[in-house]
């Protein structure tokens, strides 16, 4: 199977190490290329492509490694791999890069939850004095007087606006965004489906019909061509039997190349993009994921809200702000109706709680303490009883009327918390 490489990947790509192992007087290069772009456009396999074909010898670094229980050991492990490229290209005399893969992912900052730690800045801290001192790289309690070749050291990632500003400024590190274009696509899936005959003008209309979808979709799309006869092998042998023909079995399955028509293609394809479509829809991790829904309910507070007019029956105009709900009332005991502090929305929110046998919790928490997730319970609601749980929410909304308040049911059975949701914001 022969592989595309993209004309631009190659270029930048084989530039950047090149003259990372030339000595161009009074010129000061970055050590580090960042190739950034959309997820699934192919960047790690491009790069392994060029790597192959100029006989660059890889050390790999994965984003998982950048963590650790013990302070320091990622920073040791990045001097360690480096050195380990370093030995290559002293010992073997060959071109050696060190790979970072997603480096965004283990040491950027995603959102305002996510924990910068210990490991986290001596990650950064270490990349950028190895990118100030490429020849200079010593392990912690030893000293190497004998300087090191220079090795170039590629990151991939998403989005490099996540990693700290002084590791990816100019002089660092060259940044190269890295977005596959039509031409691009058209040679990399003549690569992917060169054994399945599909013809050049196929392949272009399959290209201009998946137009917004990455790469990553393509291989995906072909891998899922296959999934007909692996079904009709598995219900040929017995689902109870599967294991026993296909691990450690000395007669492997023999399947029949599949349809690869641009038809079948085509409505496999639309099938994948339905999916894509169902999971933006859903958005469940907005209900389940506290992080997300306090993001979202963050960027919805951030939105000033537009004023309506109204005119009085005095003939005075009135002004009320659109997005807000009036105290409601509730039902005090003695039939008569007592005012609160509390929004129909909420009031919704908690009589679905209980609507669904739930206890209604509540905590609070300042704007201080919000940012490292410290809240402090303010109430815990034992009984079904409405007109005790809204007592409850508006004595706690009105003690802590300047901080986050939070309100969520716990299942009685389970013990687990369920639908948590911010209902009241300082200021907000």
């Amino acid at each position: 199977m022969t592989y595309y490489i993209a004309p631009r990947f190659l270029h930048k790509l084989s530039v950047h190490i090149t003259k990372n192992f030339l000595d161009l007087p009074g010129v000061r290069l970055p050590l580090i290329l960042g190739i950034h772009g959309h997820k699934g456009e192919g960047k790690t396999f491009q790069c392994e492509l060029v790597y192959d074909l100029m006989g660059v010898q890889t050390v790999h670094v994965s984003a998982g490694e950048l963590e650790s229980p013990d302070a320091g050991d990622p920073a040791r492990m990045i001097r360690l791999r480096y050195r380990e490229a370093a030995d290559i290209i002293r010992t073997h005399g060959k071109m050696a890069v060190l790979m970072i893969n997603d480096l965004d992912a283990g040491a950027g900052r995603i959102d305002g939850t996510t924990q910068y730690t210990v490991n986290t800045q001596l990650v950064n801290a270490t990349l950028m004095n190895i990118a100030d001192n490429p020849t200079n790289v010593q392990l912690p309690g030893s000293y190497d007087s004998e300087p090191l070749p220079r090795v170039p050291i590629i990151v991939t990632g998403n989005d490099f606006g996540t990693l700290y500003s002084p590791l990816v400024r100019d002089g660092r590190m060259d940044k190269f965004y890295w977005q596959p274009n039509r031409e691009d696509k058209i040679g990399i899936l003549n690569g992917i489906f060169e054994p399945d005959g599909l013809s050049k003008a196929e392949i272009e209309q399959l290209v201009d019909r998946f137009s917004k979808q990455s790469v990553d979709f393509f291989g995906a799309l072909r891998s899922q061509i296959y999934d007909e006869q692996i079904l009709s092998f598995i219900q040929k042998v017995g689902f109870n039997r599967v294991g026993s023909h296909v691990v450690n079995s000395k007669e492997k399955p023999d399947f029949q190349k599949p349809d690869f028509s641009l038809s079948h293609l085509t409505v496999r394809g639309d099938l994948m993009v339905k999916e894509q479509q169902q999971m933006e829809q859903m958005r469940l991790s907005s209900k389940y994921n506290r992080a997300v829904y306090e993001s979202e309910m963050q960027m919805a507070h951030s939105v000033p809200a537009p004023n309506i007019s109204s005119t009085s029956g005095n003939g005075s105009t009135q002004r009320q702000e659109v997005g807000k709900t009036e105290p409601q009332p509730y039902s005090n005991g003695n039939g008569k109706a007592a005012k609160t502090n509390i929004s129909e929305d909420v009031l919704g929110q908690l009589r679905n709680l209980l609507t669904q046998g739930y206890r209604i919790g509540l905590e609070h928490v300042d704007q201080r303490r919000f940012r490292t997730g410290s809240w402090a319970s303010c109430a815990t609601v034992q009984t079904q009883d409405e007109n005790e749980a809204i007592a409850a929410l508006s004595a706690c909304l009105s003690e802590h009327n300047n901080e986050y308040v939070r309100l969520f049911g716990i299942d009685p059975n389970a013990k687990r918390r369920v639908l948590e949701s911010i209902i009241q914001r300082p200021d907000c």
